[in-house]
């Protein structure tokens, strides 16, 4: 059977320019005035966005992401708010790893797709896999993470909400399905694999779980779900607000720095 596409998606990349200006809107440098940075709408939820820096399957920082901060449509902030109030009351707190992501940072992951192969990168994000397994079956040539509405996330501990990615003890790489324990490498809950894991076991139903990671991406899914927002199956961190308000416009952006309001 073939698998569907991951949400690390490539851009339209090879299409005729004409085309690619009609899905993205006539001034694509300016941010929409109906996105929003995530901290102005609720500055509790927990962000390490990693396309922002080094930290991530491409081992640097990717074009479009000027600032690490996440920026939505403000329909799929708002919601996320709500979802934030929930888990708060049971003592935990979101943490997104990524939002609106410009046309520009998917085309850096063609770019990314046709470089050698990184051992290092194979060891962490896709050690199951060939480098070239992963186009098309696991990176699509869009991604809806362009139309404002999907992010990424994970539920974290509050009292370990401000934890970033560790490093093994041993200084070795880790794969992103490695066991995690009583929590992930990032001091989030043990989900099973680490973010941006290309494997089989990130689908949100994967087989062979444990009781806890299974309960966790339940607990979740059903966080979500309850304030509109549907679940990539092939990911277990990937939600798009439902109905989405821009599902066919592709935006390519830059995520300039946020100017303080505070």
């Amino acid at each position: 059977m073939k698998r569907l596409p991951r949400c690390i998606s490539l851009a339209p990349f090879i299409l005729a320019g004409s085309l690619y200006l009609a899905a993205t809107p006539a001034d694509a440098s300016e941010m929409p005035k109906d996105f929003v940075y995530l901290r102005d709408i609720d500055s509790t939820v927990v962000q390490d966005m990693r396309y922002a820096g080094a930290n991530n399957f491409t081992g640097a920082k990717v074009p479009g992401y000027e600032a690490p901060e996440c920026v939505l449509v403000r329909q799929a902030a708002e919601a996320l708010k709500s979802v934030q109030a929930d888990v708060r009351a049971k003592g935990l707190t979101l943490k997104v790893y990524d939002c609106y992501r410009p046309a520009r940072a998917v085309a850096a992951f063609v770019d990314w797709a046709k470089k050698p192969d990184d051992p290092q990168a194979k060891t962490v994000y896709y050690p199951n896999l060939a480098k070239g397994a992963l186009f098309p079956d696991y990176i699509a040539t869009r991604s809806g993470h362009s139309r404002g509405a999907t992010m990424d996330l994970t539920l974290v501990p509050l009292d370990a909400g401000a934890k970033t990615q560790s490093a093994p003890d041993d200084g070795k790489p880790r794969t992103c399905t490695a066991p995690q324990k009583s929590e992930a490498p990032d001091g989030s809950l043990p989900m099973g694999t680490s973010f941006d894991c290309f494997d089989v076991k990130a689908n949100t139903a994967a087989l062979g779980l444990s009781k806890e990671e299974r309960e966790n991406r339940a607990a979740l899914v059903e966080a979500m779900q309850a304030h509109g927002f549907k679940n990539y199956p092939k990911e277990w961190w990937h939600f798009t607000l439902q109905p989405e308000p821009y599902p066919e416009t592709i935006f390519d952006f830059p995520i300039e720095p946020r100017e303080s309001k505070d």
